[in-house]
């Protein structure tokens, strides 16, 4: 009985972990993917000045 509760509890913990690893991927994809894009930087109105 200890030996499936102590699995469960390490099944719990991985799950955890490498979700946590993944959206951390995700959140990073998408603030690379924003800065990419140019949406949040101003124009360079006097181009030639």
């Amino acid at each position: 009985m200890n030996k499936i509760k102590n699995l469960q509890t390490t099944q719990r913990v991985l799950k955890f972990f490498f979700q946590t690893i993944f959206y951390t991927v995700i959140i990073f994809a998408l603030v690379y993917l924003y800065g990419y894009s140019g949406l949040g930087q101003g124009h360079f109105i006097y181009n030639e000045f």
